[in-house]
């Protein structure tokens, strides 16, 4: 699929997916039923295990309990606890397809962190989101704001039981630096469908993570979109799936304005039967866009026989005046060379594949500045590693 497919105003088999600029006019009510209900032929759909969303998409999924939301924030920083009609919810973007159209008909509380004018927080706000548990379903909505000048850090760490759907934007006004760390570490039983909305003002910076560890299906989907010019935008994954996991990010960044950059750099691995990833990577630079720069990045690493990963990067540009535009996509298994190499000096078969998973993940660990957050996933990813046979 091409970008200019996924901005159509409806898709091939009748869903509705417009474009970011005509949504608010159009769903302005955020209407579920403006969206029919995918069947998983659409091109949005064709890679997800419909019927292990449990009715997410269908509207069968009615809300039975609730997703514990616990604070610790940098004293710098307000989070409150808000109703559906607070005018701010909705400002980074709207649904974009019905699973995120349910999530905002159905929640009936958010969660608003607020990082003020030229306030730098002292140490990174945690949000931690437990499931509803096993057998139960909500719904939710995150929002972040960092108004102009301000610096902050902040972590959604989702764990749990239970089928949860939600929305989560992020709005930075002028000049402002935000880190997001976005980790899914579920128990086996969970399912997660999250859109998350990323919007940069004028000169903003944001670096956006997302690590995906547990759940029985878990989708992300980031859509980001530029308000002003000179924004920098660096999406980074991390992902690891187990034997029966579904996991899928999709990303779409929309370059509408000029003198804007994104970075995309996702790695995954995985081992087991019937383990699959799934990376979709849009990229669109409008004729408005000169001077963007942009590329997009995918790796998977497949450690066993079993296992499956598609990847499919995408990249539409309009106009010829950009300063660069390029995408890269690989999938495959353990190099032989570097093993040959490790284990001419003594190392074991076993430990070398270890020592080969750390080096493909190492890139992307650094570049999480939050020391709490890269030893845990480090221990988390010996942890997977513990389980790859010789």
């Amino acid at each position: 699929m091409t970008v200019a497919d996924k901005t159509s105003n409806v898709a091939a088999a009748g869903e509705a997916v417009v474009p970011a600029a005509s949504r608010a006019e159009r769903f302005t009510g955020y209407d579920v039923e403006a969206f029919e209900v995918p069947t998983g032929r659409e091109e949005n759909w064709r890679f997800t295990p419909m019927k292990r969303l449990r009715g997410l998409h269908d509207g069968t999924a009615t809300a039975t309990g609730e997703t514990k939301v616990e604070a610790d924030a940098a004293p710098e920083v307000r989070v409150e606890t808000v109703g559906r009609e607070d005018e701010r919810l909705g400002q980074a973007g709207v649904p974009g397809d019905r699973v995120a159209a349910q999530a905002y008909s159905s929640f009936t509380s958010a969660t608003v962190v607020t990082v003020g004018r030229e306030t730098r927080a002292s140490k990174p706000t945690v949000l931690r989101l437990t499931g509803p548990g096993e057998g139960a379903v909500a719904y939710g909505h995150v929002q972040v704001r960092a108004e102009a000048y301000a610096e902050a850090a902040v972590v959604l760490d989702h764990t749990g039981s239970g089928t949860y759907a939600d929305n989560v934007e992020f709005l930075l006004g002028e000049g402002a630096k935000l880190t997001v760390v976005s980790v899914q570490d579920w128990a086996d039983d969970a399912v997660h469908v999250s859109e998350q909305h990323l919007k940069l003002g004028k000169d903003a910076t944001l670096r956006h993570i997302v690590v995906t560890l547990g759940g029985d299906l878990v989708r992300m989907s980031p859509t980001a979109t530029f308000a002003d010019k000179g924004g920098d935008l660096e999406l980074l994954g991390l992902y690891f799936a187990d034997a029966g996991q579904h996991q899928e990010h999709r990303l779409f960044v929309d370059h509408a304005v000029p003198n804007c950059r994104s970075n995309v750099m996702y790695k995954g691995a995985l081992q087991g039967d019937d383990a699959h990833t799934v990376w979709i990577g849009d990229v669109l630079i409008r004729a408005a866009a000169e001077g963007t720069d942009t590329y997009e990045l995918n790796r998977n690493l497949v450690l066993t026989s079993g296992a499956r990963a598609d990847s499919v990067p995408n990249l539409e540009i309009e106009t010829g005046e950009i300063a660069g535009a390029g995408h890269a996509s690989a999938t495959g298994r353990f190099d032989d060379e570097q093993l040959f190499y490790l284990q001419s000096r003594g190392i074991e078969e076993e430990t070398a594949r270890r020592l080969v998973v750390r080096g493909f993940f190492h890139e992307i660990l650094t570049k999480i500045d939050i020391p709490e957050v890269r030893e845990r996933l480090q221990a988390a990813i010996e942890a997977e590693l513990e389980a790859i046979g010789g």
